[in-house]
């Protein structure tokens, strides 16, 4: 079992709920399967490079216009697209990490997201819609986020753009864990809501572990 982990919270570990639950997803995946394998990613280290015109051209460009070559230049604006492309797309699991922010994911997630959801690179542009170019057979999203949001919530841009961002390149299995309502001013029980999150990672894990095994 072969996972890769996308980290987007640049808090330290004891002030980031989102980290803390993936701290005990990932000891749980190994405490039951000493053979998988985990690779880490994180953004706020390794920032993403930003995303130009000249990379927009390399991808999408010979898919839009038939013949186009891109240029020298377009293709080194996509060397950081391709680096991560690589990175996750013989994985099976591939495992994103991140607090909410202003109703939707970081910046940092999100660019990542742009770059390496690109033709050439986890998917092909056939005559029937997009084929799929990876081995990902499940998205965890590990999420926490100071206010408290209901099921399809209205309020809630994150969840719903990165499931049907996943879903259009045939990653249809996703589980969301999310440690909701980490505000201690107006949530007096952010701790018992991280506690149970870190539980559902902790199962979400078991489950994971024996699907494939």
């Amino acid at each position: 079992m072969n996972i890769v982990h996308i980290c987007a919270d640049p808090q330290p570990m004891e002030e980031a709920a989102s980290k803390q639950i993936a701290a005990s997803f990932f000891a749980s995946i190994i405490g039951q399967n000493e053979n998988a394998k985990i690779s880490n990613i994180d953004l706020t280290l390794d920032v993403p490079a930003p995303y130009t015109t000249e990379e927009f051209r390399n991808f999408w460009y010979p898919v839009l216009i038939d013949g186009y070559v891109p240029t020298k230049e377009e293709e080194e604006a996509s060397v950081y697209a391709q680096e991560q492309a690589n990175a996750v797309s013989s994985q099976d699991i591939l495992v994103l990490t991140m607090p909410m922010w202003n109703y939707s994911m970081p910046a940092m997630m999100k660019s990542w997201v742009d770059h390496v959801l690109a033709p050439g690179l986890l998917f092909e542009v056939g005559p029937q819609g997009n084929v799929p170019k990876h081995n990902i057979k499940k998205l965890v999203l590990l999420i926490s986020s100071h206010e408290v949001f209901t099921e399809a919530d209205p309020r809630d841009g994150l969840t719903p753009a990165l499931e049907n961002s996943f879903e259009d390149i045939g990653i249809n299995d996703i589980s969301v864990i999310w440690a909701d309502g980490q505000n201690p001013k107006t949530h007096v029980d952010f701790e018992t809501r991280k506690a149970m999150a870190i539980e559902a990672a902790e199962e979400l894990a078991e489950e994971i572990c024996e699907d494939f095994a």
